[in-house]
């Protein structure tokens, strides 16, 4: 394509094409040409530029993809074994480029094409960075400021609402921080990670705060079974974050180059270096990186900036519910945390918040121990209950037909399994233990035939976990692209077993226009009980529930 447009271009400057001879101009017209030129060349630029770009994209997934295949072809406890390749795997936070879709900024706007305005000059901007007197080098340029805008002055209340976590969640991400001899300034990360929400999932199926992969949240040590996942608890998983973050700067030398990782992966920031020849400078590498990942430094600068500076901007804390003094609590039996609200008085609600990582508000210490976290002033009644509270309705809470059905349910996690030789469909059901006609049914089979190489999607345990993307309250983010806040993970409400009808998808069919045909469907409905996502194509076949 491009050679295409040059050749466009050469055969349209006079003298250049067949038959035509040079004609002697005068100043006036010369200067007319040489300026029609110089724009057809700013043009063509251009779109050599698109192209690369394009191509360099294309070019990294596949290096990414094909090293961490490779990298991990000699399974062992540690590694991924060829079988285990995911789209998890490649969406992991230490080896990817299957970039996280999360809150970046309002969905209003697109970071690439806007440019906000602001009363504020560039020189105050410049001096209230160099007060804050960061660890980290913070950069300045209009790229930047346009970070700053958008979090000091155009999230409003949204931004508000973060401040008011932040009063409880920042000393912790300080104390972690500190921990690992880190500068504090990365507690910023968070914000533009999850806006603070530890129930957040994204598209590719990061979870928590600090949005780990199911892989690499192994990788760093966090715990995910049927009852529990770590990524959702705000301090372990700021933990896990700050070895990945100490990791990467042992392997960049620069904090900007290790928050830019966090985002796109190692691999990533390592290509860019040596297409930049070498620099290990930010905005040297730069136009190297993932178009995504480009705005992650500029947003993390701005997140920053208004976390220090929101009051030059008429913003306040918003009040939050979440206590600011809380204890823990060492459990080493099966707990219900309705058990604690009945007997210690502790709010339900108050408790899940707290403990956000209980996925069925159980806390199975029975296998091993786990922290439970109350409000202070409820640490006297704990105590004087404990004896008691683990019996409280334990015939109810811990009926073994129904912690069956949770240990049988598996975790959920979407699996994208890749068929090798010997393989049959009723032995990957036994692995992932789901039915053969669940996996028929998620990746619409009609047959048991399968073949090498095929890709089979699987939802570990037979449970469909999904995630939906709205605007909710409080959602900036990692990303220069229009951005969705991830919200948290709900389960498919039609039985799989239901009956159904038979739909052909025509041309310009789309789930929501299928679903209104069907009252009481909905796309979402349609997408569960087909195992499928929201793209279909004319011809294929669905099922739609009766309901």
């Amino acid at each position: 394509m491009t050679v295409a447009l040059a050749a466009v271009f050469i055969a349209a400057i006079p003298g250049t094409a067949k038959n035509d001879s040079p004609v002697r101009k005068d100043r006036k017209s010369l200067e007319k040409e040489n300026a029609d030129l110089k724009a057809r060349m700013d043009s063509l630029k251009k779109e050599i530029e698109r192209y690369r770009c394009e191509l360099h994209i294309a070019d990294s997934i596949n290096s990414e993809m094909i090293a961490m295949y490779e990298g991990n072809s000699e399974s062992d406890e540690t590694s991924i074994s060829p079988e285990d390749y995911t789209a998890e795997v490649s969406d992991s936070l230490l080896n990817i480029w299957y970039l996280h879709k999360k809150t970046t900024v309002d969905e209003e706007f697109d970071m690439d094409s806007v440019q906000f305005q602001s009363n504020v000059p560039d020189s105050v901007y410049i001096d209230r960075i160099r007060r804050m007197n960061s660890f980290i080098s913070l950069p300045y340029n209009d790229i930047v400021k346009n970070y700053i805008i958008l979090y000091s002055e155009k999230m409003g209340a949204r931004f508000e609402n973060m401040l008011g976590l932040c009063s409880y969640y920042m000393p912790v991400f300080q104390e972690t921080l500190n921990r690992y001899d880190l500068p504090e300034e990365l507690k910023a990360m968070a914000i533009i990670e999850s806006a603070l929400n530890p129930l957040a999932v994204s598209r590719a199926g990061a979870k928590g705060m600090w949005q780990f992969m199911y892989s690499t949240a192994k990788m760093y040590g966090l715990h995910i079974d049927s009852f529990v996942d770590e990524r959702l608890d705000p301090i372990k998983s700021a933990d896990a974050a700050a070895r990945y973050l100490k990791d990467a700067y042992n392997i960049f030398g620069d904090w900007n180059l290790a928050i830019a990782s966090y985002n796109c992966g190692a691999g990533n920031v390592n290509r860019a270096i040596r297409r930049s020849g070498g620099s290990r400078a930010f905005w040297d590498i730069w136009p190297y990186l993932p178009r995504e990942t480009r705005g992650y430094v500029p947003a993390f600068v701005g997140a920053l900036y208004a976390m220090n500076y929101y009051k030059e901007h008429g913003m306040r804390p918003a009040a939050v519910e979440i206590p600011a003094h809380v204890d823990t609590f060492k459990i080493n039996k099966m707990l219900h945390l309705k058990q604690v609200t009945e007997l210690v008085g502790v709010p339900l609600e108050e408790l899940k918040n707290l403990n956000p990582q209980y996925k069925h508000d159980i806390v199975p210490g029975n296998e091993r121990e786990y922290i439970l976290r109350i409000p202070y002033n409820y640490t006297n009644a704990f105590i004087d209950c404990e004896d008691s509270l683990y019996r409280h309705k334990a015939d109810i809470y811990f009926n073994p037909s129904a912690i069956k059905k949770i240990k049988d349910g598996g975790d959920g996690e979407r699996i994208v399994y890749r068929v090798k030789s010997g393989d049959y469909l009723g032995k990957i059901a036994s692995r992932y233990r789901v039915s053969v006609n669940q996996i028929k049914r998620w990746n619409n089979l009609r047959s048991n035939n399968i073949r090498i190489g095929q890709r089979l999607v699987i939802y570990r345990g037979g449970k469909v976990i999904t995630s939906t993307t709205s605007t909710a309250s409080s959602k900036p983010g990692s990303q220069p692209t229009k951005a969705t806040t991830p919200t948290a993970q709900k389960t498919s409400t039609v039985n799989p077993s239901a009956e159904y009808t038979i739909y052909t998808v025509k041309s310009g069919d789309s789930l929501y226009l299928i679903a209104k045909q069907y009252p009481g469907v909905s796309a979402q409905n349609i997408m569960d009980f087909n195992g499928i996502g929201s793209n279909i194509k004319p011809g294929m076949k669905l099922k739609i529930p009766k309901i």
